[in-house]
């Protein structure tokens, strides 16, 4: 394996075309740099300079390895200022996951203030469940992740902390004809007749299950849908009606309306999750998204 000390040693030979002066600039002893080169030139298998009545200069095999070497020191070199940039929080890769509706309008605005305010910060962002994105944080593939106690808890993760970034209450998606359209408030009971667009019901407990029992009934027609953009497509089409988190309330069309419902335990809580020992700019982002929450939460009934 090629030293990185010999490699810059050669480099320095060269630049200078002396032993002495090669010496000088590093602080190094005639002898020792004479030492180095010749355990270098064994390593290389024969001469990398040719010794000169004043001074040296490359051999072939030496020009070979000079240029191999001005390669490495110089990637080396940029490696070290980006680790600088990266642990002082100014800049570098951040690779941000979030839960659908997050990816709505939260993370979005979040990541637009980031680039505003650190724009040397370059930003991966992906979508994908909860539990997915907490294995990718334990895995070290992702630096930070907003996730959901929605629909059955929040994962356990070690090395993992989740600070909780909002409480988002879950809304009725109503199509605009519907009988309770205008109304202030829906008690669930009011809906114990409709069809319920839910991209999961009965293969474990729900908060629209556990809400409906509440309520004294057991939705008798759910429609497995899982995409938000299938929901919205149903309901709109007054085949169904669905619960609608407040933070996907920008991405309801115009077809529907959104009603809070009486029961307050339809809610869930948003967490922003960082491994324990976070990168400077996970922090920073952990920050904005703490500060423009409230911006992104809250009930909202377009029309």
């Amino acid at each position: 394996m090629w030293e990185n000390e010999s490699l810059r040693l050669l480099v320095t030979v060269a630049e200078t075309g002396s032993f002495t002066r090669a010496a000088a600039r590093l602080n190094y002893t005639q002898s020792a740099v004479s030492r180095r080169i010749a355990a270098l030139e064994a390593r290389a298998g024969g001469p990398l300079l040719e010794r000169l009545p004043r001074g040296v200069r490359l051999t072939p095999a030496g020009r070979v390895l000079h240029r191999h070497a001005v390669e490495v020191l110089d990637r080396l070199a940029r490696a070290e200022r980006d680790l600088g940039v990266l642990h002082a929080g100014h800049g570098g890769p951040l690779h941000a996951g979030a839960f659908p509706t997050a990816g709505i309008a939260l993370l979005p605005a979040a990541l637009r203030a980031l680039r505003d305010a650190r724009p040397g910060i370059e930003v991966a962002a992906v979508e994908s469940p909860t539990d997915t994105l907490m294995r990718r944080l334990t895995g070290g593939t992702l630096d930070l992740a907003v996730v959901s106690d929605y629909p059955y808890g929040l994962p356990s993760a070690e090395g993992i902390t989740t600070t909780v970034l909002c409480e988002d209450e879950l809304l009725v998606a109503l199509p605009r004809r519907h009988p309770l359209a205008g109304a202030d408030a829906v008690e669930l009971y009011e809906l114990r007749d409709e069809t319920w667009i839910q991209n999961a019901y009965g293969d474990r407990p729900t908060m629209l299950a556990d809400a409906c029992a509440r309520a004294g009934f057991t939705p008798e027609r759910v429609m497995r849908i899982a995409g938000w953009a299938g929901k919205f497509g149903y309901a709109a089409a007054g085949l169904g009606v669905a619960l609608v988190p407040s933070l996907a309330a920008r991405a309801v069309p115009a077809e529907l309306v959104l009603r809070p419902l009486t029961d307050p335990a339809l809610r869930r809580t948003v967490h922003v999750a960082l491994p324990d020992t976070p990168l400077p700019a996970a922090l920073a982002l952990r920050e904005v998204l703490l500060g423009t929450v409230a911006e992104h939460v809250g009930p909202r009934s377009p029309g």
